[in-house]
């Protein structure tokens, strides 16, 4: 059955002003669950738009939210020889949270470069990984890899609160808590300090954006997979809008180097949103464009537009892939929210974090 999302929009907004939070919140999730695609791979699962039950209304939490249908975590998490799988904890000012840590086996010279994943809602860690296959990518590089765990106490779905203000700033909330993540790592592990990235999926990729923005000294690569620009939501109906692609408004983007990838058909969160990042990021790639290239790879086409600084660094670079929904490319069956059958987004994102000129 297919719901009209801009009427469930007007009665989630008249359920809101009438108090009834909660029923406002299950509005917006049925009309976002019958406006999905689902692709032919068996592994694809509710995506974000499942979670928007979880979205509070400015700092109203809704009450007595029902809980998501949770991801299935990986049996086990494949590790290299030599190289270890952490379970750490970190807490400061801001909060708790638990994040996984991949140590590589393989040694390298001098300082090693640092990744932070961010997982889309209801994912875990150990299912993130499986599914981007990150571990196994970044062992090669000898970068050290780290997945920081939302709690259902912050958000009943396991989602990065992109959406509310006061976790969307500096030195507060969320952010704090993912930089002293980062901090720490860095410090603990010989971390190159121009070689730190950040990435994340759905809800992660928009918290990605926020980190960038937010600790633009911390983060020298940004990856966002079929996430949404900072500051594109302030609230619950905002963030309903910005996942149809149309938000209130736009916050400046954080001036760093940042790969996007965004399926095509992704019927969660819009399209829309991966070119209202790359436009909010034209300034450090002032030099021509360069579009057009078009491909097949690994049974889906794509077509990637990359901008160059005028020194010839790759500043920006967008995939979109035809025919893809609300999934991680190129990842494996074995995690959730993955779409086999794309680009290879976890390679790409390494090759364009640790070379900085276009093949």
């Amino acid at each position: 059955m297919n719901f009209d999302i801009k009427n469930a929009m007007k009665s989630a907004l008249k359920l809101t002003k009438a108090g009834r939070v909660s029923d406002a919140t299950a509005e917006i999730q049925e009309a976002l669950l019958g406006n999905r695609i689902t692709l032919d791979e068996p592994r694809q699962r509710h995506p974000l738009g499942d979670t928007v039950k979880t979205l509070r209304n400015l700092n109203q939490r809704v009450p007595e939210a029902p809980k998501a249908t949770p991801s299935k975590a990986p049996s086990s998490t494949k590790v290299s020889s030599g190289a270890e799988f952490l379970t750490k904890q970190f807490s400061n000012h801001a909060g708790r949270r638990d994040y996984k840590l991949y140590v590589p086996g393989q040694k390298i010279q001098g300082r090693r470069p640092l990744l932070i994943m961010l997982h889309g809602c209801t994912q875990t860690a150990d299912d993130f990984a499986m599914g981007t296959r990150m571990n196994q990518m970044a062992e090669s590089h000898g970068m050290v890899v780290a997945y920081p765990v939302q709690t259902n106490r912050a958000n009943a779905s396991v989602c990065w609160n992109w959406f509310n203000p006061g976790d969307q700033r500096r030195g507060a909330g969320e952010p704090a808590i993912i930089a002293g993540i980062t901090e720490e790592i860095a410090e603990e592990h010989h971390i190159d300090p121009t070689r730190i990235y950040i990435a994340g999926l759905s809800a992660g990729g928009a918290m990605a954006m926020v980190m960038g923005a937010s600790y633009p000294e911390i983060y020298s690569g940004i990856g966002v997979h079929s996430g949404l620009p900072y500051k594109s939501a302030n609230d619950v109906m905002s963030a309903f809008g910005a996942m149809r692609g149309d938000p209130s408004k736009v916050g400046p983007q954080p001036q760093i180097r940042t790969i996007i990838f965004h399926g095509d058909a992704d019927k969660t969160v819009h399209p829309e949103n991966a070119n209202k990042i790359a436009e909010g990021l034209r300034k450090i790639g002032n030099k021509a464009t360069n579009t057009g290239h078009a491909a097949v790879h690994g049974g889906r086409s794509y077509i990637r537009t990359i901008s160059h600084t005028e020194e010839g660094t790759v500043a920006v670079e967008q995939w979109i892939i035809k025919g893809a929904g609300h999934a991680w490319a190129g990842g494996s069956a074995e995690g959730s929210f993955t779409d086999p059958k794309g680009p290879d987004a976890s390679a790409e994102m390494l090759r364009f974090f640790l070379t900085e000129v276009a093949e």
